[in-house]
């Protein structure tokens, strides 16, 4: 058994305490917080679970780590603090740890990672002896195991386009829907997220690994951007109302040409009512969807609908993106100390598969 922290235990957090839990060859031993109100806690309670875990949360890292677990599945927010985020992995991994995490959207593609923030992981690596494996919660899969595999079914492949399409109405994360994405917002307002370079720095390296994938040079990776304001004002159950005029939803593609046209894109579109920009993709139902086109001969469209804590898609695209990453940590754990990406590490059958073990 793997002695395995969950660090953090928000949208992400919760799924990766069921996932620690639920495969054979982990065994949760701690679980760290930011919040003092969750300090004490029981992870089961924490992570929604019908039953007590019987380990209860802690803020002391310094302890938390001291234990030297065999791995970290690190799952504390990086959209706004992407440098705490770094120096929380880099002890982790220091202290021995395999770490795996969706925080660090640099390391998508870790090769392509800014030298400064690389060079601190691999001397860490090289002191401590751990791993580091970064996958999107968008979910990475999505945009890299996933298109790859359907691509592979084809003769021809001309374009390949992967969407994430959500309603953002049910998404317990305000502070990132506000003001990270922009809903709600003014349409002068410059969301964070959507300022220029930003989606290529989030998403880039996933356009690069499926470059790299396939053999193909990128001549350039290149943004596009649309935005849309609510015609009435809407009410959501979680964030409260969100005005009339101001932005309700987001399109925008990560591009990376080949051959001087668009060949692999990565697509978000975004709304906080289905009302908004009825026009554009839409899921087959519900609240949001994943979905890979693979145009070429044959044409492929394969959609991915996941869904967790009582229906809700958004927490079940988290928890897909979690079982990626907390599936891969016994193969890290056998595999040399290194940095690996979505290449490298294989995508394996369910250890939990058929019950042999389920929170």
């Amino acid at each position: 058994m793997i002695p395995t922290i969950v660090w953090g235990t928000g949208n992400v957090g919760r799924a990766a305490v069921r996932a620690v839990t639920a495969h054979p060859a982990l065994e949760l031993c701690g679980v760290l917080v930011h919040n003092p109100d969750k300090a004490g806690r029981d992870a089961g309670d924490l992570a929604g679970l019908d039953r007590p875990l019987g380990i209860a949360a802690t803020l002391d890292i310094d302890a938390a780590l001291a234990t030297r677990p065999g791995a970290v599945v690190y799952a504390a927010s990086g959209d706004i603090r992407p440098d705490d985020a770094l120096a929380d992995i880099v002890r982790a991994i220091r202290a021995g740890a395999v770490v795996v995490t969706p925080a660090l959207y640099a390391f998508y593609d870790h090769r392509s990672a800014p030298p400064e923030a690389r060079e601190q992981v691999l001397a860490a690596i090289a002191d401590g002896g751990g791993s580091l494996f970064v996958s999107g919660v968008d979910p990475g899969w999505g945009n890299d195991v996933l298109p790859l595999l359907v691509a592979g079914l084809g003769s021809e492949v001309e374009t390949i386009r992967c969407q994430e399409i959500f309603d953002y109405t049910t998404y317990d994360q305000p502070d990132s829907v506000r003001y990270l994405v922009g809903m709600g917002q003014p349409m002068d307002y410059q969301p964070p997220m959507l300022a220029p370079g930003v989606p290529t720095m989030v998403w880039g390296g996933q356009i690069r690994l499926l470059a790299r994938a396939l053999g193909a040079e990128l001549d350039e990776i290149r943004e596009t951007l649309d935005r849309r304001p609510l015609e009435s004002t809407v009410h959501t159950e979680r964030m409260g109302a969100f005005e009339a005029g101001t932005q309700g939803a987001v399109r925008f593609e990560v591009q990376g040409l080949v051959g001087g046209a668009p060949r692999l894109i990565i697509e978000h579109v975004t709304r906080i009512h289905p009302a908004c920009a009825p026009d554009w993709p839409t899921p087959p139902s519900g609240d949001g969807a994943h979905r890979v086109i693979v145009a070429g001969r044959p044409r492929i469209e394969v959609t991915v609908e996941a869904t967790d804590e009582d229906g809700n898609r958004s927490a079940g695209g988290n928890a897909t993106a979690v079982g990626r990453l907390v599936g891969a940590i016994d193969w890290l754990a056998a595999a040399e100390p290194g940095l690996y990406d979505a290449l490298d590490v294989p995508l394996r059958p369910a250890a939990g598969l058929l019950g042999r073990r389920h929170p």
